[in-house]
């Protein structure tokens, strides 16, 4: 039975070495991404103003992620109190909104990264937008990035332990990215070593 897993998982080794490898990434493992990342603040949120327990403060959460086209969009609940802090109060307005953004995959060595940020949705206020925009455009883009190399290789740091057999991963290159049937399908040529 061990022979015959080593067999096979020997052959698995050299298939993937010889030919590009396809990873199915979905929705929901971006959104825990994002989590992971940056929407760690209490309750899930991520300030984009202000900080938990001041009176005037801007901030996100709850992202969530889906596919649209050749997009990825990410869609966050803000909620904000802009105005003047005074006496521990917040003398201005309140609003609660969603936001939308939407970004296409794009290919950075080792990397999953992002680009083309294109803000779908928006709040009524010019206020609050000044504040989103950046958010939405460059922070939340830059937060979603994988570099899929060193998860990788997290993966088989204890392959000796649970194999028997030590691996490493000697090299990563992503070739291709692109929303397909509810995944983003990443295309990539690897190289492993087996001792």
């Amino acid at each position: 039975m061990k022979l015959r897993f080593a067999l096979v998982f020997a052959a698995f080794l050299l298939a993937m070495q010889a030919h590009a490898t396809e990873i199915k990434i979905s929705a929901q493992a971006l959104e825990r991404t994002l989590h992971q990342q940056l929407f760690t603040g209490p309750d899930g949120k991520y300030f984009i103003k202000g900080k938990d327990g001041q009176p005037c403060f801007v901030y996100a959460r709850d992202p969530k992620v889906s596919f649209k086209d050749d997009r990825i969009v990410i869609h966050v609940s803000t909620k904000s109190r802009l105005g003047s802090s005074v006496f521990g109060n917040c003398i201005g307005v309140g609003l609660t909104t969603d936001a939308d953004v939407s970004v296409i995959p794009e290919a950075e060595g080792e990397s999953i990264g992002f680009r083309d940020a294109r803000v779908d949705n928006l709040a009524a206020s010019r206020e609050l937008n000044f504040l989103l925009v950046p958010f939405l455009t460059k922070k939340l883009p830059q937060q979603m990035k994988i570099n899929a190399a060193d998860l990788i290789r997290q993966l088989l740091k204890n392959s000796l332990q649970q194999t028997g057999y030590e691996m490493h991963l000697d090299g990563l290159k992503i070739h291709s990215m692109q929303v397909s049937n509810g995944n983003l399908v990443v295309d990539f040529d690897s190289e492993l070593s087996v001792k």
